[in-house]
């Protein structure tokens, strides 16, 4: 099976609200279009935590348009970006912004499965960091409901953390089920001075999702090449998995976003093809 190429939502469009990733309230619907024409597979949908409301993921009418869309332009939504879990952990201490979350993720799970999407991708980074390890048990204790959810329905909850690789497989260990994958994203890995080798020697056959991004050590994103990250290394590497998930372009952007996504589109198929 052939890898899917798409892009994170938002990255054809100027920047909504001045934000460097947001969910395009005002012309989302346009990127499908434009995304037909660089010849991508898949958009990444973001469902964020402002306005997650007016997010057509989150009601009946959305989604049926979302589907139209698919139909029309042959770009297929079939990962979700849940960057609303960063302002509002799951893990979270105050027992009223969890158990919001835990109702969000259930009504993000069921549209993923009216969409036939197979990812929602969780972030446990920056602000939703699992720095503890009560907030890590908080973590595991409401994922692991879910887990006959995703089982029945097929849909993967696919982590990113800023764990170093041992203390990321202890946290996969402790939730024991094949539809808790990894979401592996180069540039972050790199930023954080992750060694390639060592993080997939260490979960690389759980990998489901991939972004694709270059960010200088202990800094932020880059133009795809000019960072720390190690793009040959990483496919070479990936070489050793059978990898079958999707490469989603989630690189460095500027204040418009198709020009520069252009330029990095060209530059990454090197390593795609």
């Amino acid at each position: 099976m052939q890898n899917k190429l798409g892009v994170m939502q938002g990255r054809l469009l100027p920047k909504y609200q001045g934000r460097y990733q947001a969910f395009p309230i005002e012309d989302w619907q346009d990127e499908f279009k434009i995304a037909k024409i660089f010849d991508l597979d898949l958009i990444e949908f973001i469902l964020d935590f402002n306005d997650f409301e007016d997010n057509p993921l989150l009601n009946n009418d959305g989604i049926d348009l979302i589907k139209n869309l698919e139909k029309e332009s042959g770009v297929s939504v079939k990962t979700i970006c849940a960057d609303y879990f960063m302002e509002a952990p799951l893990h979270s201490d105050n027992s009223s912004v969890a158990n919001n979350s835990v109702r969000v993720l259930e009504s993000l799970i069921l549209a993923a499965s009216r969409l036939e999407a197979t990812e929602i991708i969780i972030p446990c980074v920056d602000q939703s960091s699992l720095e503890t390890s009560e907030a890590k048990d908080r973590f595991v204790h409401k994922v692991s409901k879910f887990f006959p959810l995703i089982e029945k329905e097929n849909i993967n909850l696919a982590l990113e953390t800023d764990l170093p690789p041992k203390s990321f497989v202890k946290l996969l260990n402790e939730l024991k089920s094949d539809n808790i994958t990894v979401n592996y994203d180069i540039g972050n890995s790199a930023s954080l001075g992750f060694d390639t080798d060592e993080e997939l020697d260490a979960y690389g056959d759980r990998i489901s999702d991939i972004h694709i991004k270059d960010r200088v050590l202990n800094g932020g994103p880059v133009f795809l090449g000019e960072g720390d990250a190690d793009f040959e290394k990483f496919f070479n590497k990936l070489k050793s998995f059978d990898y079958k998930g999707p490469f989603i372009m989630q690189a460095y952007r500027d204040e418009e976003g198709v020009e520069i996504f252009k330029k990095q589109l060209s530059w990454v198929k090197q390593f795609l093809n």
